[in-house]
């Protein structure tokens, strides 16, 4: 009998810990730039996951580090918008908790922050996170642009519409509320505010980061 394995996936369409490789390929099969390993047992993925994937797996041709980038990469990058705000999201693997919070790039002074929510996903707080961020910035008048380190999230805002795979639970009606409810405002609003990524391999951790890894 096969030994029981366990799955982390640190970039993919869905992150988070998986017990099959069945699983684990729905989110990474396709998926450009997918990391992830497996690991023996439960306690080790789970400790994995809330660490840098650069500890736990070898770099490729295609993945470079801060010190791997050439001086004319990093020029390419540039430097971060200070007058900006930056948005970020922390998941619990242990608990399950969702968190999320939008600061100030320049003074890191936090702006909002809303949970911690039962039964949720790192992409999905990143995702209510840039939404939450746009109709603060919409309330003030605003065109400053918005940080955040997630593709997924990104591109589920351009689509205007949410790709979870996240299944309701007793716990996470609230969660699937405001997912509605942010498809709701980016299908009836628009926003003169830019989204970019923010450069976590040259400009260090999201200022919004709950410092938890």
């Amino acid at each position: 009998m096969a030994k029981q394995k366990y799955y982390v996936v640190w970039k993919g369409r869905e992150s988070g810990v998986y017990t099959s490789w069945d699983e684990c390929k729905k989110q990474i099969d396709g998926f450009a730039g997918a990391e992830y390993k497996s690991f023996e047992t439960k306690e080790l993925a789970e400790q994995a996951f809330g660490e840098n994937s650069k500890k736990h797996i070898f770099k490729n041709a295609n993945q470079k580090s801060s010190s791997d980038l050439s001086p004319l990469e990093k020029a390419k990058i540039g430097k971060p918008i200070l007058e900006s705000i930056s948005v970020d999201a922390a998941w619990n693997t242990a608990s399950g908790d969702m968190e999320y919070r939008g600061v100030n790039t320049k003074t890191k002074e936090q702006l909002f922050h809303q949970g911690p929510f039962k039964d949720g996903t790192n992409n999905v707080g990143e995702f209510l996170a840039i939404v939450h961020g746009l109709a603060y910035l919409q309330r003030l008048g605003s065109r400053l642009p918005i940080y955040s380190d997630s593709v997924n999230a990104i591109k589920w805002v351009q689509a205007k519409k949410h790709r979870t795979k996240l299944e309701p639970t007793d716990n996470n009606d609230k969660l699937f509320e405001l997912l509605d409810r942010a498809e709701k405002w980016l299908a009836e609003n628009t926003y003169p505010n830019p989204i970019l990524k923010w450069e976590t391999k040259v400009w260090g951790e999201n200022p919004a980061d709950f410092g938890r890894k």
